[in-house]
């Protein structure tokens, strides 16, 4: 089978679903399939499997190259598909590759595949500027491209009191109801998108990790804090407010004995140097954007990962990828349960600092429960494999693909 994978969002930019789609990509070239990955670069890629699609010059909203113009990139993407020959359209996003990636494949016949990743609600309501009025934008060079009547959002929904909020569900789930098959990473995510009207078969398949990655963490191994050792806590993700990493710095500075290490970049990043260097006693590091090889290596030397995100993730891949190093997580957001191993992380009593706070104190004062946790991780590391899940997302391709036969 040949796939193309189409995204907004691909490497050398940082990020979960870059980081999905490698995995993805990787799983199923071991499996014998051809894949393709189309994406706005902002210059073209030495991998001849990773083809640019057309992109805006000095324009990269976030630090992300973006796809421009939509009917350019349309047109380019329906030659390279018919050319290629591809069986499947596999989408990763909601922007304006997105669009052209179904107005190719529907233009050839070719069934698509989405997979909702996660709440661009919160991300638009977060980083874009003036967002009640840069969402309407959106929404509606959106709609100009793919109807938005079949999408008939749930104005009750604690989700969707703003109109900002109404605007990208509705998008969400238009795209979602013009795509074959939906896949969804979490149940709880899973569960919004049908109350929302989602009528396209849904699949809950977790995401994971490909073999290289697994291979790259090693064989993992209990944690220990040793006597008299501070509790070493590592957070990384976007530093952007909906990932609420001022609760994470907050929660430090309430508990002596914990130092911090933070990884990633972001609008929010000035602020949170800002804070770091002022602020709890010189025990916050901030390590700005690193490759993935430097989080994989800090996680061997980390003894818990927090995630401090509330009401927006889906499945962040740092979880996996701290499942599979045998490292604790605390998850703030309880809808993120559902990703721990059992025995193997701690969800906080409360979702503020305060909460955290409690939790993290919990694991300094105890380092036997953080070797427990650990543990827990490591027994539960064959299910954050990709392998583990590599015939569900075929099975949803062949089901697709069945839609058009």
């Amino acid at each position: 089978m040949r796939i193309a994978m189409v995204t907004d969002y691909y490497l050398p930019t940082l990020g979960g679903v870059q980081t999905v789609i490698k995995a993805h990509r990787e799983e199923l070239e071991r499996d014998g399939h051809d894949v393709l990955v189309f994406a706005p670069l902002s210059a073209p890629s030495s991998d001849p499997a990773v083809v640019r699609l057309p992109t805006a010059r000095g324009f990269a909203p976030d630090g992300y190259p973006f796809t421009w113009t939509p009917s350019g990139a349309a047109a380019f993407l329906q030659d390279e598909l018919r050319r290629r020959a591809v069986d499947v359209v596999h989408v990763h996003t909601e922007m304006f590759a997105a669009l052209a990636g179904f107005e190719a494949a529907r233009a050839s016949g070719i069934p698509i595949v989405q997979t909702m990743h996660g709440r661009i609600d919160v991300y638009t309501r977060s980083v874009l500027p003036l967002p009640s009025v840069t969402t309407a934008l959106l929404a509606g060079m959106h709609r100009r491209r793919m109807s938005h009547e079949r999408a008939r959002v749930d104005v009750t929904s604690s989700y969707t009191r703003t109109r900002t909020a109404r605007r990208m569900w509705r998008l969400m789930v238009s795209q979602a109801n013009h795509a074959d098959r939906v896949i969804v990473p979490s149940a709880h995510f899973a569960e919004k998108l049908l109350a929302q009207g989602v009528d396209t078969p849904i699949t809950v398949l977790s995401n994971g990790l490909e073999a290289s990655v697994l291979d790259d963490i090693g064989e993992p191994v209990a944690r220990t804090v040793a006597p008299g050792e501070h509790l070493q806590v590592m957070w990384c993700g976007r530093l952007s407010p909906e990932k609420r990493p001022e609760v994470f710095l907050d929660a430090v500075a309430r508990v002596p004995g914990v130092v911090a290490h933070l990884y990633g970049d972001g609008i929010s990043r000035g602020a949170v140097s800002r804070w770091a260097a002022g602020g709890a006693d010189g025990r916050v590091h901030v390590h700005g954007p690193v490759p993935q090889s430097e989080v994989l290596a800090a996680m061997r030397r980390a003894h818990v990962l927090v995630s401090s995100s509330l009401d927006f993730d889906n499945q962040p891949m740092v979880l996996l990828e701290a499942i599979a190093s045998g490292l604790p997580v605390i998850v703030t957001d309880p809808d993120l349960a559902e990703t721990l191993p059992p025995g193997g992380g701690i969800v906080t009593p409360t979702p503020d600092a305060a909460g955290l706070a409690v939790a993290l104190a919990r694991l300094r004062d105890d380092p036997a429960e953080v070797t427990r946790l650990s543990a827990a991780a490591v027994a539960h590391r064959p299910q954050v494999a990709q392998t583990t899940h590599r015939a569900a997302l075929v099975g949803v391709y062949e089901a697709a693909l069945a839609t058009v036969r």
